[in-house]
């Protein structure tokens, strides 16, 4: 499942956070990547232990979590700090998959989602699609400032090369309640007719069906 979610961040936020990543101070991506992405990852990533984080978080990560698609899209449990990544010319990320399980020894979590948050406009940069191989063939992602995109982190995918400007995102991981990404696009989906009838009809007898099915089947499909 592949999802976008507009308006995550507004134009105020948004300028807030790339004056930030203006003055910040960026390392050399191979430092986060494992034995086999260290060698296809070419990226800067702001450095962890900058004061910058935790009020890039407070907006970037508090806005997210509170999205309504995101949660309904994610049905997050466990949701990772980001990483504040840039590209510029030549950088790029090769073809790969996510780590299965994340985090620190005392706070590991399954990645079951990884996110990317848009933070300045394509026309800022060429090149830098996310590109997501799925059944139906390659996806190439280029979203407006303040976009999101959610997808299975089992999904191989690339950043393609950076070939002027440069490419500003914010990256995170989320440990699903639900495991299966059939089973999250199946209540995504009856959650958006749901939404839909209680607009419209909220106490009519389809929504109450509705509405105790999403409910039986999350609580079925949930490892909470």
């Amino acid at each position: 499942m592949l999802v976008k979610i507009p308006g995550i961040l507004n134009t105020g936020q948004l300028k807030t956070v790339c004056q930030i990543l203006d003055n910040a101070d960026f390392v050399d991506g191979k430092l986060s990547a494992g034995r086999v992405a260290s060698r296809i990852k070419n990226n800067r990533e702001l450095d962890q232990e900058s004061a910058d984080i935790n009020i890039l978080n407070s907006i970037v990560m508090n806005s997210l979590v509170a999205n309504k698609t995101y949660q309904a899209a994610v049905l997050p449990y466990r949701i990772a700090s980001p990483f504040y990544a840039c590209y510029t010319h030549g950088m790029s990320y090769g073809w790969h998959i996510d780590d299965p399980v994340m985090g620190p020894s005392n706070g590991r979590y399954r990645t079951d989602v990884s996110t990317t948050v848009f933070l300045n406009d394509p026309d800022e940069y060429q090149g830098g699609e996310i590109i997501i191989r799925t059944t139906f063939g390659e996806t190439e992602i280029k979203l407006p400032a303040g976009f999101a995109i959610v997808y299975p982190s089992t999904s191989l995918h690339q950043v393609a090369e950076v070939t002027s400007g440069e490419r500003r995102v914010a990256v995170t991981w989320t440990q699903s309640m639900v495991k299966d990404p059939a089973q999250r696009q199946i209540l995504y989906d009856i959650d958006q007719v749901r939404e839909q009838l209680n607009q419209q009809q909220p106490h009519s007898d389809d929504f109450y069906k509705l509405d105790t099915s999403y409910g039986n089947l999350f609580r079925m499909w949930s490892e909470i």
